[in-house]
C-alpha cells in the first residue's frame, strides 16, 4: 500500500468547523518555556505551572534549581507530580479547540458521518474507518495513493492530468505528477515529494529551532524584566521603610537636641538670675554699711570736742567694697551660645544622617572574592580568596589578558551589570592601599591612571596619613580619625559610588551622576610591600548590620 506522510503533500490545507480560541483560556493554559498548551503539566512549590519534559530539561542543564518564571530558588530538586486537574483541563481544551477545527468527514457515509481517517488521491475522497477497509484489503486499492485525511483533496490532484501530484520540479519549485514529466517538465530536476518535503523539513526545523531559540531569548528577557521590577519594588519597599526609619530618627534627635537646648538655656536663666540675685544683696549689703558710716560721720562732725580727737587719716578712709564697673550683667543667653548649640544641632542630625544611609547600604552586601587570574604576580591571595597581600618574589604566572602587570591589583571575581552592591574591605595596619570599582574593559598592562574617564572608581591611602579621591584632578580627602575598614557601595543605574568609614559609620566620599555601560568589578590593591611596612593583607569582611 503506497502511503505519504502528511507532511510530504500538504501544499496547502483549509480547515472545517474552525473555532477560534478563547485568548485569555488560552494564554491561562500555555506553558511560558513551550508557548504550546500544556503537555503533562506538574507545578513547583512556588505555584507555577510549566509541562513536565520542559522543566525536566531546564534542572537538568543547571545545577541550581529554580522556578523558570519567578526565579525563586529551592534547596534541594522538587519532586515533579502531574498536575491532574490541569491536564483534565488542557485534555478539554486541546479536543475542543484543536482537533474538532481540523476534523474532516467521510466521504461515503449516508446518515452520520464520521470522521476520515484517511484520504485517497486515486479516488479523490476521503475514508473512515470502516469504509477504508477496502484500501487495504482488495489489492487493486492497496496501490492507490493514500494519505492522512485532509479537507481540499482536490489540491493535492494535478488539474491538467487529474493525477496525484507525486513529484517535485526544482527548476520550476512546483509539484507536478508523472504525466507531467513527459511534456511541461520533461528533463527538469524532479525528485519525489516525499524527498523535498523531507529536505524542506530538515530546514524548516532548522528555522523552527532559530525561531524558538528566539522565543526562549525573549522569554528569558520578559523574566529578567518582571525580576528586576520586582527587585525594584522591593528595594522601594526597604527604602521607604528605611526612610521613615530615617525620618523617625531626626524628628526624635530634633526634638532631644531641642530639648536639650531648652534645658540649657533655662539652666543658664536660672543661673543669671540668681547672679543678679548675689549681686543686688552685695550692693544692698554695701548700701547699709555706707549708710552707717555716713551716720558716723554726721555725729562726729557735731561733736568738736571729738572731731578734733580723732584720727584725720580714719575720716577719709573709703569702705573695703567691690569695684562694681567691672562687673557685668548677664541679661540674656548669649547670640554666640545659640549658634553652637544649633551647630551641635546640625553635626548630631548630619552623623546620624550618615548612620542610616550606611545601614541602608548595607542591606545590599555582597560575597566578593578575588579572581586569581587577574592577580599581579607578587601578589599573595589566600586559600579563601577573601585575603590579598604583596609578597617579596615574584611567582611563575602566566601572563594572560586579564592579569595585571606591572601595577600590584586583583579583582574580584564577580562582576555586576545593574543593581546595587556593597563590601566591606579592613585596611588596617597598611600604610598604602587602593579600593574602589572599575569597568572589566580597563587597560591591566603598563601603567594605569586610576580615574574615571578610565573605568576607576577608586579611594586610596598614600604615606601612611593622604587619602585621597582618584578622580580628576585628585581630591584630598580630610577624615577625622583613620579608617580601619572602608565599606563600598555602588548603585548601578544611578551611576553612584560611595566610599564609608564603616566603623566610625561616617561619609567618605561619593562619585556621583557617572555613567555606567559595561559589568563593573571590585577592585583591590595592596601597593608595596615597603620592606614590611605596608605588609598588612586588605580582608574582605564580612558584613554585619550596624542596627
Amino acid at each position: 500500500m503506497a502511503e505519504s506522510s502528511p507532511t510530504s503533500l500538504k501544499p496547502r490545507q483549509t480547515r472545517r468547523n474552525s473555532t477560534s480560541k478563547p485568548p485569555l483560556l488560552s494564554e491561562g493554559l500555555r506553558c511560558c518555556m513551550c508557548l504550546d498548551v500544556f503537555n503533562d503539566p506538574v507545578s513547583t512549590p512556588c505555584g507555577h505551572n510549566f509541562c513536565r519534559i520542559c522543566l525536566k530539561q531546564c534542572w537538568d542543564n543547571s545545577q541550581i534549581y529554580s522556578c523558570p518564571y519567578c526565579k525563586e530558588t529551592f534547596s534541594k530538586r522538587p519532586e515533579l507530580n502531574i498536575n491532574t486537574t490541569l491536564r483534565e483541563i488542557t485534555l478539554i481544551f486541546k479536543e475542543k479547540f484543536s482537533l474538532r477545527s481540523s476534523e474532516v468527514l467521510c466521504d461515503i457515509c449516508d446518515e452520520r458521518k464520521l470522521k476520515a481517517l484517511k484520504s485517497c488521491l486515486t479516488c479523490q475522497a476521503s475514508y473512515c474507518e470502516t469504509h477504508l477497509e477496502p484500501h487495504q484489503r482488495v489489492l487493486n486499492f492497496k496501490k492507490h495513493k493514500l494519505l492522512d485525511s485532509v479537507e481540499n483533496i482536490n489540491d493535492y490532484i494535478c488539474e491538467k492530468h487529474e493525477r496525484p501530484l507525486e513529484l517535485f520540479c526544482r527548476d520550476d519549485q512546483t509539484c507536478v505528477c508523472v504525466f507531467c514529466t513527459l511534456e511541461d517538465h520533461k528533463n527538469h530536476n524532479t525528485v519525489p515529494l516525499e524527498e523535498e518535503s523531507k529536505e524542506k523539513k530538515t530546514q524548516l526545523m532548522k528555522t523552527q529551532t532559530d525561531i524558538q531559540q528566539m522565543i526562549q531569548k525573549r522569554i528569558k528577557k520578559i523574566q529578567d524584566i518582571k525580576h528586576s521590577a520586582e527587585l525594584r519594588k522591593r528595594s522601594r519597599e526597604q527604602e521607604k521603610a528605611a526612610s521613615d526609619e530615617l525620618f523617625g530618627d531626626l524628628i526624635r534627635s530634633i526634638e532631644r537636641c531641642q530639648t536639650e537646648l531648652l534645658e540649657m538655656m533655662e539652666e543658664k536663666q536660672k543661673a543669671a538670675e540668681k547672679h543678679d540675685e548675689d549681686l543686688i544683696k552685695d550692693l544692698e549689703q554695701e548700701i547699709t554699711e555706707l549708710k552707717w558710716r555716713d551716720s558716723e560721720l554726721k555725729k562726729i562732725t557735731q561733736d568738736h570736742l571729738h572731731l578734733i580727737q580723732i584720727d584725720p587719716s580714719s575720716l577719709y578712709r573709703a569702705p573695703d567694697m567691690k569695684n562694681w564697673s567691672e562687673i557685668s550683667m548677664k541679661t540674656h543667653v548669649s547670640v554666640e551660645t545659640l549658634r553652637r548649640a544649633l551647630t551641635q544641632l546640625q553635626e548630631t542630625l548630619n552623623e546620624k544622617l550618615t548612620q542610616t544611609e550606611l545601614i541602608r547600604m548595607q542591606q545590599y552586601a555582597v560575597d566578593v572574592t578575588l579572581d586569581p587570574d587577574t592577580a599581579h604576580s607578587y601578589l599573595i591571595l589566600s586559600e579563601d580568596r577573601k585575603q590579598v597581600r604583596t609578597g617579596d618574589n615574584e611567582q611563575k604566572l602566566p601572563d594572560n589578558p586579564e592579569r595585571f602587570n606591572p601595577c600590584s591589583c586583583v579583582l574580584g571575581k564577580e562582576g555586576f551589570t545593574s543593581g546595587r552592591f556593597y563590601f566591606e574591605v579592613q585596611v588596617k595596619d597598611k600604610t598604602e592601599w587602593d579600593l574602589g570599582v572599575v569597568r572589566e574593559s580597563i587597560n591591566r598592562k603598563g601603567l594605569i591612571t586610576g580615574t574615571p574617564q578610565n573605568g576607576f572608581w577608586t579611594v586610596c591611602l598614600r604615606n601612611e596619613n593622604e587619602y585621597k579621591a582618584c578622580a580628576d584632578p585628585d581630591v584630598s580627602l580630610c577624615l577625622k580619625v583613620k579608617p580601619q575598614k572602608v565599606g563600598v557601595f555602588v548603585d548601578y543605574e544611578e551611576g553612584l559610588v560611595c566610599f564609608y568609614d564603616v566603623e566610625s559609620r561616617s561619609h567618605i566620599y561619593s562619585f556621583t551622576d557617572q555613567t555606567f555601560t559595561e559589568k563593573l568589578f571590585p577592585y583591590f590593591c595592596p601597593c608595596n610591600n615597603d620592606k614590611g611596612k605596608n605588609s598588612a593583607p586588605l580582608i574582605i569582611s564580612p558584613v554585619h548590620y550596624n542596627k
